[in-house]
């Protein structure tokens, strides 16, 4: 899951990133960690607090409960840069370590290359769409 869709989810609980969080630990896909990337998770929304209403306090705990549900992987940097925005080759490098179908983004042209390992990029409905939760 890259970092904007979880900004989405904490901002509004109308769209398909706030269902696709809310459905983390459901079983019907598999979340995966990395160090990195739960570190970035927790600047990018403790950078939208005040959008978000919530408090530091209430962006801990969802951070710690995303890192009690997801599966964590560890990250060897093999290679660098194959995409244009370091954090995304970050999010593009532990999809390859965990084995990952896909990547969850808003932002699927800033994935172009993950195709070579395999990987797709979805936005969050078509991840909703592909677990049946969705129409």
């Amino acid at each position: 899951m890259d970092t904007n869709v979880l900004v989405s989810a904490l901002r509004s609980r109308a769209g398909a990133s706030f269902r696709m969080l809310s459905l983390i630990d459901s079983g019907k896909f598999i979340l995966c960690v990395s160090v990195p990337l739960v570190l970035e998770y927790e600047a990018a929304a403790k950078k939208q607090s005040r959008a978000t209403g919530l408090t530091s306090a209430d962006i801990d705990a969802i951070v710690d409960y995303i890192c009690l549900v997801a599966q964590k992987h560890k990250v060897y940097y093999l290679w660098r840069p194959l995409l244009k925005d370091p954090k995304d080759d970050m999010v593009l490098e532990l999809a390859v370590a965990s084995n990952a179908e896909a990547i969850v983004t808003y932002n699927k042209a800033d994935f172009r290359g993950s195709e070579h390992f395999g990987i797709k990029a979805i936005t969050p409905k078509e991840l909703l769409i592909q677990i049946g939760e969705i129409a």
